[in-house]
């Protein structure tokens, strides 16, 4: 701005009556424009954090102990699940996605891959992305490769309102996935991954219904195995380059849903 300051859309109920936009290019409300470049990030920098730990830039590295995953799906995928193996949390983060809304691109109500979040920023074919990923798992030993989960803060319920209040409650999630970290017996095995055991999951204070918690978790067999289907649709663009224990880990799904059908049926 005109007074050094820096201003983006949103920031200010009145624009500033002049500035230099993101192309080096002056600006004014109304020019037909706007100021900052649609997929702007405005961050602040990490050293300001009150609570940083002192060794977060240690050139040594630090270590990993989670990474987390997740998409905005109103329904299928649980509000937190672990992956079963590396290999198997490699195989979540290719299937990423978000079902559009009015405000993104493209029909709404389809499924859109992003895989890894990093389809935008991803230089190069996203199947070797992958398999780049599968070879780190081979590089280590299995207790010093960081545990991988899959979130979804956006599962709706049959009213169309979110069962989960998200926002500052997501830490109780990341309380969950720090006591895996250290090795509690806090979770159950599911056939899409580990789910957080019943009670595992602080909610005290929090006035989530009984009901809504179960369907945060519920797992519908008939669901996933459609899902199966679209993944195995998406893979497709990849051709022969889709890594086999990709695939593989696909087959693997579909088996464990196949055979948890047929345990609920006997």
């Amino acid at each position: 701005t005109d007074d050094g300051d820096v201003w983006w859309e949103g920031m200010t109920q009145e624009p500033p009556a002049h500035l230099i936009d993101w192309l080096g290019k002056d600006w004014t409300p109304g020019c037909g424009r706007t100021a900052a470049h649609p997929n702007a990030r405005f961050t602040a920098p990490a050293r300001q954090c009150p609570v940083i730990d002192s060794t977060w830039e240690d050139p040594k590295g630090v270590p990993i102990s989670a990474m987390l995953f997740g998409g905005r799906r109103p329904s299928t995928v649980p509000l937190v699940y672990e992956s079963l193996s590396w290999q198997h949390g490699t195989f979540l983060g290719t299937i990423v996605s978000s079902q559009t809304t009015a405000a993104a691109a493209g029909a709404v109500g389809q499924l859109r891959h992003d895989p890894f979040a990093m389809l935008p920023f991803c230089g190069y074919n996203m199947a070797d992305y992958f398999g780049h990923w599968l070879d780190m798992g081979q590089k280590t030993t299995p207790e010093k490769l960081p545990r991988i989960f899959y979130v979804n803060w956006f599962r709706r319920g049959k009213d169309n309102s979110f069962l989960w209040p998200g926002f500052g409650e997501n830490s109780r999630v990341l309380k969950w996935i720090f006591e895996r970290c250290d090795g509690e017996d806090n979770a159950e095995t599911s056939p899409i991954g580990y789910l957080p055991k019943a009670g595992a999951l602080d909610l005290s204070g929090l006035d989530v219904k009984q009901d809504a918690l179960r369907e945060l978790f519920h797992i519908d067999g008939a669901q996933w195995l459609e899902e199966v289907q679209k993944i195995t649709k998406y893979y497709e663009r990849f051709g022969d380059r889709l890594p086999k224990g990709i695939r593989q880990e696909l087959a693997n799904l579909e088996r464990r849903l196949q055979q948890q059908e047929v345990m609920d049926r006997s």
